[in-house]
């Protein structure tokens, strides 16, 4: 199996009028020995709405980094959690219609070896309410699904859902994962 793919998923949620930026992304589905999986919860009140939802730690890369390195300080970030690269997943190109953002979302695979502190950004604290979720596969499934009634919950979940299953995929088909 290829372990790399890529998705193109408009916005169907807010109108487009048109585009002014593009932002480089990196974001994990991690998990542990014994297939938990981690994520964050998000909780905001801002131009999507006051909205909670479930989404796969990562962020922005930053100037003169490389992916690899952004995915693992993101999670250092965001789960505290110094994790191996197992394998990239993917790319899903979507678009934030109301922001006019293009995003390319870079997914990796990773296996936690250990957590330690987070050191989120203020914004990630004040803005956004991270959290920490240590779900079973059903379990994460099942909160895309539950978050999806919201208009950024569906493009998230439009985005994530099939990158999980993906994921999944290949851990049952690759032992070494």
């Amino acid at each position: 199996m290829n372990n790399e793919f890529e998705i193109e998923l408009q916005d169907t949620e807010w109108q487009f009028s048109y585009i002014d930026h593009d932002r480089e992304i990196v974001r994990a589905i991690v998990i542990d020995n014994n297939e938990n999986y981690y994520f964050v919860r998000v909780q905001r009140d801002d131009d999507f709405g006051k909205v909670t939802l479930i989404e796969t730690a990562g962020g922005g890369v930053e100037p003169n980094e490389n992916l690899e390195d952004a995915i693992r300080r993101e999670l250092k970030e965001e789960l505290g959690a110094e994790v191996e690269i197992l394998s990239k997943i993917g790319v899903v190109s979507d678009y934030y219609n109301l922001i006019h953002r293009h995003n390319l979302n870079n997914y990796y695979l990773c296996r936690v070896k250990f957590f330690g502190d987070k050191n989120m950004t203020q914004t990630e604290i004040d803005d956004f309410h991270l959290s920490t979720l240590k779900l079973r596969y059903e379990e994460a499934v099942d909160e895309y699904k539950k978050y999806s009634n919201s208009r950024l919950g569906k493009l998230i979940a439009n985005r994530e859902i099939p990158i999980l299953m993906r994921a999944k995929k290949m851990i049952v088909e690759n032992p070494i994962f």
